[in-house]
């Protein structure tokens, strides 16, 4: 990261001078950027609650947060009311915004699922947000449904089998990439990389994500036997990838799943410690890039990681560890937190950390908007709220590949009061799986850090120049909560102390992103990993209630004042 000379005076916001601290290595942090207010942003709908489901006579009214490649092929989740004589539209949808072209379904509950698949079952849903290849029309999503497999047909202690599994179209057509079939003997190239006999994923969580056209690259968890206790299982988690040497066969050939990283497998720079939880990963370029600690609750060790997806030197490159120094701080600041939303465009990596002990205390509230049975079920669990805290002192990173550098992009409480975000998702007991978002897990609050960076907003992916989105919030903690919180969407370009700019915030009319929510509050905002390539970035935006508002999925074009 650029440095300057310590104990020298810097211009900040106001016209104020400030002196900066010297951190480690005898350099100074640079001060925070002004944000700027003058710059237009140009949106285009992708979607809204104007807009037809795909073949279906119900309109959309919610929408996941979407992601794009360089040309500027959009694909998301998105979900209808239900309406009479008929049940909600689920589905994974596309719009190429570069052509113009109407709204394609990927898949939704009126799609059979790819073979394996000998009962002729229908998808239920995609529990999570879909992901594109940066490069390529190849998007990749997970899928939950009924079994899928009946392994003696005909036979009346008929086995069924393959609930959820991992679908992509590397060849425009969509087919299976990974399934929970891996223990059916005719599908062991589906297993956990080497387990005898073959041992089948229980489930996928998270988003995969998928490079080079035909490599998809996810999380699974499985069950063992616990060696104590035979008839007790222990549940064992890793990051995996699998490329489909037959992109045009229904299971992409019969190639089996290799292993990045699992609980086997001993952390970086430490001797003993192994890997107790892994994040699902972000590929770009052939390469991997995911988060990994010993605890997931409290880590003490792990960090995030890049390994290359070619089957054969799976040695993990260190991006940023527990324990190591946190850039412009002090010498002897170290993170003690790293996110799990890693976003990777094959040679920049951004992500989350925090450092210090300092926290706030927060009392999470459960949401009223949403599925019902949920939301009850937090409410049942937790009656006055729920108690957690976040750092005061975290901040937004970016790690070059091509030279090792990490450069801070914003902290708290510098520049921003916060960039955790939480959630109340999971599967909820006496809920259909099909009917339950990140229906892998059980129904508990989340919290996340959302960032995207772009390396190629300048036109040039093989220079220091980078751009990156990222949401925080402004705002005054009282007696456990936000009072009249601003969230935003910025954008900062580095290396470098270049601006920021506000993209969106909420709080503002609707009209400066639809003009059909004109006179209604954006009250919501969404990015993910693979929200931002080239210069084109994509959000889910809500405005007024879920009830009585209006929501969509928006694409702008950075403006060329923010081009370095």
């Amino acid at each position: 990261m650029k440095g300057i000379h310590c104990k020298v005076l810097f211009p900040f916001l106001l016209g104020l001078l400030f002196l900066v601290p010297c951190p480690a290595g005898g350099q100074e942090e640079l001060a925070p950027s002004p944000i700027v207010s003058t710059v237009d942003f140009n949106w285009q709908v992708v979607v809204n609650n104007n807009d037809f489901v795909p073949g279906g006579g119900r309109k959309f009214n919610s929408y996941n947060e979407p992601s794009i490649n360089i040309n500027q092929l959009v694909v998301f989740r998105g979900r209808s009311k239900g309406g009479t004589g008929g049940e909600p539209a689920h589905g994974v949808f596309t719009r190429n915004m570069a052509t113009g072209t109407p709204l394609m379904t990927l898949f939704d509950r009126n799609t059979l699922v790819p073979e394996p698949n000998n009962l002729g079952t229908m998808f239920n849903e995609p529990p999570s947000f879909p992901r594109i290849d940066m490069w390529t029309g190849t998007i990749v999503s997970r899928g939950n449904h009924q079994p899928v497999w009946n392994t003696l047909q005909g036979d009346p202690n008929e086995s069924r089998a393959g609930t959820t599994g991992i679908y992509t179209n590397p060849m425009g057509t969509l087919i299976t990439g990974a399934s929970n079939l891996g223990a059916v003997s005719e599908f062991s190239f589906f297993a956990v990389p080497d387990t005898d006999p073959p041992t089948r994923f229980d489930v996928f969580p998270g988003a995969p994500s998928v490079t080079d056209g035909n490599t998809i690259v996810f999380k699974g968890n499985y069950s063992v036997p616990d060696p104590n206790d035979p008839s007790m299982t222990i549940s064992r988690t890793g990051a995996y990838f699998r490329i489909l040497t037959d992109p045009t066969g229904d299971a992409g050939g019969n190639s089996g799943v290799a292993m990045i990283a699992d609980t086997d497998t001993s952390i970086p720079h430490t001797r003993k410690k192994k890997f107790g939880s892994v994040s699902p990963p972000s590929a770009a370029g052939g390469w991997a890039a995911f988060s990994g600690f010993d605890n997931e609750d409290n880590p003490t060790a792990g960090g995030i990681y890049l390994a290359p997806l070619n089957g054969r030197n799976l040695r993990l490159k260190s991006v940023a560890e527990i324990g190591g120094p946190v850039p412009g701080e002090l010498r002897g600041t170290v993170f003690n937190r790293l996110g799990e939303g890693v976003s990777f465009d094959g040679r920049f990596v951004a992500f989350w950390g925090a450092w210090g002990n300092e926290t706030r205390t927060l009392v999470l509230q459960c949401p009223a908007e949403g599925n019902n049975a949920r939301n009850a079920y937090c409410r049942e669990k937790h009656p006055s709220g729920f108690q957690t805290w976040v750092p005061v002192h975290q901040g937004i990173f970016v790690y070059d590949t091509a030279n090792g550098q990490t450069t801070v992009v914003a902290k708290s409480p510098t520049s921003f009061d916060d960039f955790v975000s939480w959630k109340f998702s999971g599967y909820v007991p006496g809920m259909g799986m099909g009917e339950s978002e990140d229906s892998s897990e059980p129904a508990r609050w989340r919290s996340g850090s959302f960032v995207a960076v772009s390396g190629l907003a300048d036109g040039e992916l093989n220079d220091a120049t980078f751009h990156i989105a990222y949401k925080a919030r402004t705002g005054q903690v009282i007696e456990g909560t936000y009072a009249n919180p601003v969230d935003g969407i910025y954008l900062h370009a580095g290396p470098g102390n270049l601006a920021t700019a506000a993209v969106v915030t909420t709080g503002t009319d609707g009209k400066s992103i639809d003009a059909a929510a004109t006179g209604l509050t954006i009250t919501k905002l969404g990015i993910e990993r693979d929200g931002f390539r080239g210069r084109s970035l994509v959000l889910s935006v809500a405005m007024g209630s879920e009830d009585a508002g209006w929501a969509g999925i928006y694409m702008t074009t950075v403006p060329d004042e923010l081009i370095k």
